[in-house]
């Protein structure tokens, strides 16, 4: 399984690389903070496979990385998808990553 951190994420985002991003946490959790990726949430990750791109980089985050990489685990035995990238430390990494930067 192919990993990011959210240092190449910010990179990414920085070059403008073409990705696309999916959050699988639930849309409560959604709700309250996100990263601007398209909600997924994990139970539904398999029903609404077709609005996960399979022709460019797609990261998938949730808050720590675990649904994240049970997410990736079923599309990858599943449907095939080579292209996932699973966010390591979540939207919890990345909002350390925004705090760092604000100070």
């Amino acid at each position: 399984m192919k990993a990011i951190t959210v240092e190449n994420l910010r990179d990414w985002q920085t070059e403008g690389k073409v990705f696309q991003l999916i959050d699988v946490r639930e849309a409560e959790e959604f709700a309250q903070s996100n990263m601007g990726g398209q909600l997924i949430p994990l139970s539904q990750v398999l029903d609404e496979a077709e609005q996960i791109r399979q022709d460019i980089p797609v990261v998938v985050h949730c808050r720590s990385g675990k649904r994240s990489e049970m997410a990736i685990r079923l599309l990858e035995r599943d449907l095939g998808y080579n292209n996932l990238h699973n966010l390591t430390g979540g939207i919890l990494a990345w909002q350390e990553l925004e705090h760092q930067h604000s100070h």
